[in-house]
């Protein structure tokens, strides 16, 4: 069932893969300078990080354009 997405930056990404890299590049305090996110700022972690995006739609998609401005352009 699934299709190639060749246009897809994200296709094969899993967010934890997506937001792993983010923090390696930018580290903790610049995610939240670039996404001012609560979760990035207080006590911040991948497992918490993860089930909050996971949870807000909104969050999620400002995560997801960070990696493809960042790594994809």
């Amino acid at each position: 069932m699934s299709q190639e997405q060749p246009n897809n930056p994200l296709h094969g990404l899993t967010l934890e893969k997506i937001l792993a890299r983010l923090q390696e590049h930018y580290g903790w305090e610049g995610l939240d300078e670039e996404i001012r996110i609560n979760c990035f700022y207080n006590d911040p972690s991948i497992k918490s990080s993860l089930k909050f995006l996971r949870r807000t739609p909104w969050a999620r998609e400002k995560v997801e354009a960070l990696y493809i401005k960042t790594f994809c352009q």
